[in-house]
């Protein structure tokens, strides 16, 4: 859990915007609830390395006090810093990319207290994915401070057959965009919608799990979504155990989106300690059933409504056991009574003795909690 400055501000960085957004993070409660990681993206350095000894320099007119600075900073908050950089020659935007200099590399971001790596995947013609990612990976390791490592691979060569061993979490998908469903045309390239990548994740929950999670991209929630819109690609994502790592301005949030991003019992799902992916149990009609086991018998139920209309929920729960053969685990209501919590309106929504009834507005969800 964190926040990103790509989605927002691309490569309009600097040291007074991050130091205001470590201080928005804790004013907020984002931190408290649980948003840890503050992450620096693409263009942050200089456009040539050092020409003496090779490192990475940071820009000095965005960050005239150099990186230690700003993950000092960082850490004076209570919170933990990243940086990013690209596997190819160059970074996406035209910065030094680390092809050749992995192990240096390490050691700029391990001497400037930096706590996480996004590592890109452009500019990398004639380069092989695996043995990248996998001497990254070793140099980091060797570099004398943990760093948490992120593969945005864009998911090319399939990360989540071979990453689990090299990084902690691995993108799935080429970027997301601030549109519900479908892709945006952003010129030379196109980003997808939430829901498109949904569709792409639930084949892959055998491949997550603690320590090793399949990445969707980072949340577009607060930049340019309706408020349904929001809660229903945050829900989504909480299901499918996805970091959360935000992308707004955190400085000029609405209510709405603070209340969206912060909700502890909707993270909650998403940071449950058992770490198994949600599976889809039923998709008609635009209107999707997800299911999530959750640790101490509980299970967390999303019903979703792709639609541009609101859309009636009947569920019977007496009508059928589920069995999720990855967890190995039954939803027996037939024979156990649950508990239900509505875990947007908060509120206690009944037992499974009797049919869930419910009304699911357009692009929005109804995510509730079973429990015992």
């Amino acid at each position: 859990m964190g926040w990103n400055s790509w989605n927002t501000f691309q490569g309009n960085i600097n040291e007074k915007m991050v130091m205001e957004m470590t201080d928005a993070m804790v004013s907020s409660g984002m931190r408290d609830a649980g948003y840890i990681y503050l992450v620096l993206d693409d263009a942050w350095m200089a456009k040539e390395r050092d020409p003496n000894t090779g490192d990475l320099v940071p820009d000095p007119v965005k960050f005239p006090r150099g990186m230690k600075f700003i993950s000092d900073y960082v850490h004076s908050k209570g919170m933990k810093f990243g940086l990013y950089n690209c596997a190819g020659t160059l970074t996406c935007a035209g910065y030094p990319g680390t092809r050749g200099y992995e192990y240096q590399d390490a050691r700029f971001y391990a001497s400037v207290g930096a706590d996480y790596l996004k590592f890109d995947w452009c500019n990398t013609e004639g380069i092989n994915s695996i043995e990248v990612y996998t001497t990254m990976s070793k140099a980091l390791k060797k570099a004398g401070h943990p760093i948490l490592f992120s593969l945005c691979e864009w998911g090319t060569s399939k990360p989540w057959r071979w990453a689990a061993p090299v990084g902690h979490l691995w993108r799935t998908t080429e970027d997301i965009g601030n549109v519900f469903d479908g892709t945006k045309n952003m010129g030379s390239w196109s980003s997808n919608g939430a829901m498109t990548i949904l569709d792409s994740q639930d084949t892959l929950r055998a491949y997550s799990g603690p320590g090793h999670w399949n990445d969707p991209d980072m949340l577009e929630v607060g930049n340019g979504l309706s408020e349904s819109e929001n809660r229903a690609h945050f829900s989504m994502w909480c299901m499918i155990d996805a970091p959360l790592i935000a992308g707004n301005d955190l400085r000029k949030m609405s209510v709405s989106t603070h209340d969206i991003l912060t909700n502890k019992e909707v993270i909650a799902v998403n940071q449950d300690s058992l770490g198994i992916q949600a599976l889809k149990y039923f998709s008609k009609d635009s209107l999707e059933i997800w299911i999530k086991p959750l640790s101490g018998g509980d299970w967390a139920f999303c019903f979703l409504n792709r639609k541009t209309t609101a859309q009636p929920v009947n569920f019977n729960w007496n009508a059928q056991v589920i069995t999720d053969t990855l967890s190995k685990r039954n939803l027996d209501t037939k024979t156990l009574v649950y508990k239900l919590r509505n875990l947007w309106t908060k509120k206690e929504a009944g037992d499974t003795k009797k049919p869930f009834q419910a009304r699911v507005g357009p692009h929005d969800v109804v995510m509730l909690r079973l429990g015992r």
